[in-house]
């Protein structure tokens, strides 16, 4: 499957094109939502990959999914009212569920496994209750201010709702705000792996320390998807119908 990918070519752009690339992206450790600006060369080196093993591996991906029977949504061709209707019932209900849980499956661990894995454990739980006091006030003003404002401003586009009352100026300034905090809980993220050795249990792991890893493990991967559709789909085409109106 011949693409128009090449070492040159912004990874949020290859994702966007392409979402299938999401999966292996991930596998190889590129970021793609809060580093998505950097070209696939770029993203590649600092992976500690050749950029012709990372085309390699994603021309395979984008073989493999031509022949799957299910596709991946692209959701840079619906209404900017369905994206964030999406991000909302699915993201953030995701991290409004998984947050307190898995702070409690922290605690837990902390509890039986201090004594040997404390040192890890409590800067595992530093960097984990400063990303969820983060993502829980950022999802608060992504859904009373942001996305209503979306939401309007594409009604009045369609001629469907009244001028939107633009209370912060540009709607630049919100959205720089958003991307300035998915920055923020990247470095959380990358920070949790780092100390968890990419989430390596220990040969002694009860069933709640497994469970913990594999939650944080989700939790990254749902948070990545969350900010790339963000910062590569959604802002960027909001920021457009705003030079419209």
């Amino acid at each position: 499957m011949s693409t128009d990918i090449t070492s040159k070519t912004a990874v949020k752009d290859i994702v966007v094109r392409y979402p299938q690339t999401r999966t292996t992206l991930e596998a190889l450790g590129i970021d793609y939502c809060c580093g998505g600006k950097a070209t696939l060369g770029q993203a590649a080196e600092q992976a500690g990959l050749s950029a012709d093993r990372v085309l390699t591996d994603l021309e395979q991906a984008l073989t493999k999914a031509g022949h799957d029977t299910e596709s991946v949504r692209d959701w840079s061709t619906v209404s900017l009212t369905e994206l964030v209707d999406h991000i909302e019932q699915t993201h953030h209900v995701f991290m409004k569920e998984q947050l307190p849980r898995l702070a409690g499956l922290l605690d837990k661990t902390i509890q039986a496994h201090g004594d040997r894995h404390g040192e890890i454990l409590e800067q595992l739980r530093r960097n984990y209750i400063s990303l969820k006091n983060d993502i829980e006030m950022h999802l608060m003003k992504e859904e009373q201010i942001l996305f209503p404002l979306i939401r309007q401003m594409e009604a009045f586009e369609q001629h469907r709702g009244p001028t939107p009352e633009m209370h912060c100026g540009s709607i630049g300034n919100p959205i720089g705000q958003m991307e300035y905090e998915h920055d923020v809980a990247g470095e959380f993220l990358a920070q949790m792996r780092h100390v968890t050795n990419d989430y390596t249990l220990p040969s002694d792991a009860c069933p709640t320390f497994t469970a913990l890893y594999e939650g944080l493990d989700a939790l990254e991967k749902d948070l990545h998807e969350h900010i790339h559709l963000e910062n590569n789909i959604l802002f960027p085409k909001t920021q457009a119908l705003e030079t419209r109106l």
